[in-house]
């Protein structure tokens, strides 16, 4: 007697084992998933088609607002190479990163720079105090001579003070170029188009458009899952 049960079938008691098949044969379920699997592949395909298109045709028309010196520099394949870089998002991201660091550090000097200044202020008036008491409680005939030591002390701290301006001014130069530098290197690695470390001005410039041209796609609302362009 054969014994027929949830798509299975026995070939009775006496049998020395039980065949099992599942259902819808041996190929049906791998067969299905593979042509799944394929479908879902094309449609993601086709969105990133569609998304790199919307994102060139937003950079392209963004370019149009640079000077025609950079247009030229800015091919279609760089613009389109840009495009595909920024697909996921990641980009947005890293670019509000370093954005966020950069006015960090900006922040940081320019409040380093000022307490030097207060220190300067502060230094300049303890010691026009300091002479103006050492002439008060100078004699007469003792004053031309004190002056002249005051003027040669007040041309010394003023010399110390332009020094520690102008060190404090290549401080700031040496790690804003440092921070350029990182700035290049980390867009460089993201696989942006157009970025590598440089000090050429022309193609800093042509980096900082770039940049522009990022954020205001992200301006827009161009980051990945989002459609408005």
């Amino acid at each position: 007697m054969v014994v027929k049960w949830a798509g299975c079938v026995s070939l009775g008691p006496d049998a020395e084992e039980a065949r099992v098949a599942p259902a819808g044969g041996l190929l049906g379920a791998t067969t299905m998933e593979r042509y799944g699997g394929a479908f879902e592949e094309a449609v993601d395909g086709a969105r990133q088609q569609e998304r790199h298109y919307q994102l060139l045709s937003a950079l392209q028309s963004l370019v149009k607002e640079l000077p025609s010196s950079f247009q030229q520099r800015l091919s279609y394949t760089t613009l389109s190479d840009l495009a595909l870089a920024l697909l996921d998002g990641t980009v947005f991201e890293i670019v509000q990163g370093l954005l966020e660091i950069q006015h960090l550090t900006e922040k940081s000097l320019y409040n380093q720079r000022l307490r030097l200044q207060n220190e300067h202020r502060v230094l300049r008036q303890a010691l026009r105090q300091k002479h103006q008491e050492a002439q008060q409680a100078c004699r007469p005939h003792n004053l031309p001579v004190l002056q002249a030591t005051q003027q040669r002390e007040l041309e010394a701290v003023e010399h110390r003070i332009r020094e520690e301006q102008r060190a404090m001014d290549q401080k700031i130069v040496l790690e804003l170029d440092r921070k350029v530098a990182d700035q290049q290197s980390t867009l460089e690695k993201a696989g942006v188009a157009g970025f590598y470390v440089t000090t050429n001005p022309q193609e800093l410039t042509l980096q900082m458009n770039l940049l522009e041209l990022i954020r205001k796609l992200q301006q827009r609302g161009c980051q990945a899952g989002k459609t408005a362009l």
